[in-house]
């Protein structure tokens, strides 16, 4: 959130320097990420100085060019040569000086050089208003009044100024600084911790009067759940057009453009109170009343960004006696908003159910000022002066007159919340002991009213803007963040107690990340929250079975994850996309469920391979990741920490393709794959994504109750035999590997797929594997007849189950 500094100086008496004030802001939780430095007018007018054209006369090779000769109070005149047709002899001028960077609407820029033009020399340039971005107009140079000062700076002439805006990383919770008067309450306080006294000013309503009542338009609330109060009045006379600068410059120092004057009047009052205001086209109001309420299922609404869209029976509406005219604390309607032909305004200050503002927003993908404060709470006590400010201050910039009483409908009221506290309870929370005068100190610079007070304890009032404090921790909290987190000594002793344990799960996660990273894994960390629409389209990750958010601020995190498989997604697109495909990732991680019983989490490490197994070398060839790669580094993990592999399974999903499943003890130890094309369309990647699941509790209950074992290495040598295969494409290496190592038991120890072929000079819907065997017996040596009799039997049986020949 950006909060200009000179903006925030119209509330708060303050002299200090930026880098104090960021310095106390952030002490106090207002978290400053940055301050830059914003020019009213880019560049400053840096090298443009007020000049007099002393002389002009006709360019002797050019028709539409003067050739002058300008006064800049230096030591001699300046020759500039000046296509602009109104300039004259006398004339006071603003000439862009030799060096001076002339910036121009499309961001691009020139340096004024000594040059000549048409034959003659010209040492500057003298400007017109659109030139130096002081207006639009480009009819002829800008002349000034004849008591400009020649030889005076530009900047100063036109009093120039220049902003620090400071910019500040709020959590969610602070929806009362999400304005420049919140932040000036903040600052007031932690300046006033500090001993540097200071007074917020509120700007003042007191003028605020109803000069006649002939346009009344009444207000009614339906939708009372969503609305808890809707106030309105009418500004008859309005001129819409551009704002005055002083507005301009406001909204401009934060990144605002101006709209009009009008719709400029309700941005400054979001961004001076935080309570959003939306104004209508009062001639566009059919049958002079407003109602608040929702509408069937399927209404079309046409937005202010000209997109038609299809009504939810709880998106809460303000409608008039005919249409819907605005999705309520969300965005306007296409044409029922200001416009330049517009002659008298409705304005509205309303409070929204921030679920129900969240809820809306969030199914039409919507996210704008005023629904991001809405959906956080906005004060309901602020809604009344907002509407009064803003009145006055269209009246100041637009004319006209309030041709209303301000017409309200409340069917909710808003009880300042109260919290008991206790002296030892709030130095307990804090560890440390804080004088009593200095906790009612710091609370009462927040506005938070002490009362029945007593010894030991005392009790609170909230102000309603402070919509996130409603418990004593949340008080503690406040009194913490004033106090200082850094005037919190550390103790010189910390007391823990240790249980009694032969194995620490954290030691065990430690080890193995070691092992992890040592092969070259880069750990990943993703949000828990996530997408749900990921899961939209997959049986195996039934929406059933979603654990979802009641009241997410994104429609990008509004349900907790179930696969690990689409945030490695997500990491793997994003370093594509910057030019790093070659990936090894490692995460540990949960996954969430929702069963019959309740919620389930699964705890997971999770490994993803794409691209290039190992970088380029002049000492080896670059290979290419496989799914052998990826299953032999999980394999060399689980052997690490002493879980041996006794089973494979195939493992059939919609989100991994040709998928195996390890076992151990019986248990489930590891799924893995590739990920589908139908996962990696979604995402946009394009070259093969390996990932494998860990579950972590079974791989923990194996490790615990595996025991390690020593056998002398075999006396007698192994053999090894090879097969190439032609087969069917539906069949698969595990159900080959199953096979064989049933049916010959003994002394088959190993069978490895190291080639796959699909292509050229294969039958159709063919394909090649090569196979190795490893035979050994741990008695004999093997002969040849034997050797020969279980690689025939091996042939025999892939012939019968598969249909495979041997190529």
């Amino acid at each position: 959130m950006k909060i200009s500094f000179s903006w925030l100086k119209d509330y708060l008496n303050v002299s200090l320097p930026i880098d104090k004030i960021s310095e106390v802001l952030t002490d106090t939780g207002l978290e400053v990420e940055g301050v830059e430095t914003v020019e009213s007018v880019k560049g400053g007018l840096k090298g443009v100085i007020v000049g007099e054209v002393m002389s002009c006369e006709q360019h002797p090779n050019a028709d539409k060019l003067k050739k002058t000769t300008v006064d800049v109070g230096a030591e001699s005149l300046l020759e500039i040569v000046c296509g602009a047709p109104n300039v004259v002899k006398g004339q006071k001028v603003l000439v862009a000086t030799v060096g001076t960077i002339i910036y121009l609407e499309n961001d691009e820029s020139f340096k004024i050089k000594k040059s000549k033009i048409r034959g003659e020399i010209s040492a500057g340039m003298i400007c017109a208003e659109d030139e130096l971005g002081l207006g639009k107009s480009h009819d002829g140079i800008l002349a000034l009044p004849q008591d400009a000062h020649v030889g005076m700076p530009a900047a100063e002439y036109l009093k120039i100024t220049n902003d620090s805006v400071i910019e500040i990383g709020l959590t969610p919770n602070r929806t009362d600084a999400m304005c420049h008067i919140g932040v000036a309450r903040d600052l007031r306080a932690g300046l006033l911790r500090q001993d540097i006294q200071t007074t917020l000013k509120f700007p003042s309503i007191d003028s605020f009067a109803v000069e006649n009542t002939k346009r009344i338009i009444p207000v009614k609330i339906e939708g009372k759940d969503a609305c808890g109060q809707y106030l309105g009045l009418t500004i008859s006379g309005v001129e819409v057009k551009d704002s005055p600068d002083w507005l301009k410059t406001k909204l401009s120092a934060i990144g605002l453009s101006s709209v009009n004057n009008i719709v400029d009047v309700t941005n400054f009052v979001l961004h001076e109170t935080g309570h959003p205001l939306h104004a209508f086209d009062a001639d566009e109001i059919a049958g002079d009343k407003i109602i608040i309420k929702t509408l069937d299922a399927g209404t079309k609404f046409v937005t202010l960004d000209e997109k038609e869209r299809e009504l939810h029976q709880d998106d809460l509406m303000i409608c008039d006696a005919e249409k819907p005219l605005c999705i309520a604390g969300v965005f306007g309607g296409l044409t029922s908003g200001v416009s330049e032909n517009t002659k008298a305004v409705f304005l509205e200050s309303a409070w929204f159910n921030p679920v129900s503002v969240r809820k809306t927003a969030r199914r039409h993908g919507l996210n704008t000022d005023a629904s991001f404060r809405y959906e956080r709470g906005v004060d309901p006590e602020m809604t009344l002066f907002a509407i009064k400010r803003a009145a006055l201050l269209i009246l100041e910039v637009a004319g006209g007159k309030v041709s209303s009483e301000i017409e309200k409908d409340i069917v909710q009221e808003f009880v300042p919340a109260k919290v008991q506290m206790t002296y030892a309870r709030i130095n307990a929370l804090l560890g440390q002991n804080i004088e009593t005068t200095a906790i009612k100190e710091i609370l009462e610079s927040l506005d938070i009213i002490v009362s029945n007070e007593n010894e030991d304890s005392f009790e609170v009032t909230i102000p309603t803007y402070r919509v996130d404090v409603t418990r004593e921790a949340d008080v503690v909290e406040e009194i913490l963040r004033i106090y200082g987190f850094n005037n919190i000594e550390l103790p010189k002793r910390m007391s823990f107690s240790i249980t009694p344990n032969n194995y620490l799960p954290s030691d065990l996660r430690s080890r193995m990340n070691h092992y992890i990273a040592a092969r070259g894994y880069f750990e990943i960390q993703n949000n828990s929250l996530t997408k749900g629409g990921y899961y939209d389209s997959y049986e195996s990750l039934p929406k059933e079975g979603r654990v979802e958010i009641l009241n997410p601020l994104s429609s990008d995190l509004n349900v907790l994850t179930q696969s690990l498989l689409f945030g490695m997604m997500e990491v793997v697109e994003r370093n594509i996309n910057h030019k790093t495909p070659d990936l090894k990732l490692v995460e540990f991680g949960k996954n969430y469920f929702k069963a019959e019983k309740g919620f389930v989490e699964n705890e997971v490490l999770c490994l993803a391979l794409s691209g290039n197994y190992n970088s380029e070398s002049w000492s080896s060839k670059q290979n290419v990741s496989s799914f052998f790669n990826l299953k032999g580094d999980v394999i060399e993990l689980l052997s690490k920490f002493g879980v041996s592999i006794q089973q494979e399974k195939p493992h059939t999903s919609d989100l991994l393709d040709e998928g195996i499943e390890l076992f151990s003890q019986k248990l489930s130890i590891v799924k893995m794959g590739k990920a589908s094309q139908k996962v990696s369309g979604q995402f946009g990647v394009s070259q093969p994504v390996y990932f494998a699941e860990i579950n972590w509790s079974s791989f923990e209950k194996v490790h615990l109750r595996s025991k390690t074992a020593f056998q002398p290495i075999a006396k007698f040598p192994s053999v090894r035999r090879d097969l190439a295969l032609l087969l069917n494409k539906g069949v698969k290496y595990s159900d080959l590997y199953l096979a064989g190592m049933k049916n010959a038991k003994g002394i088959l120890k190993e069978i490895n797929l190291f080639d796959v072929y699909e292509g050229k000079n294969l039958p159709e819907n063919k394909k090649s594997y090569a196979l190795s065997f490893k035979l050994q017996d741990e008695n004999k040596t093997l002969n040849d007849k034997l050797i020969e009799k279980t690689m025939a039997r091996l042939v025999s049986v892939f012939e019968k189950e598969f249909g495979s020949s041997l190529r």
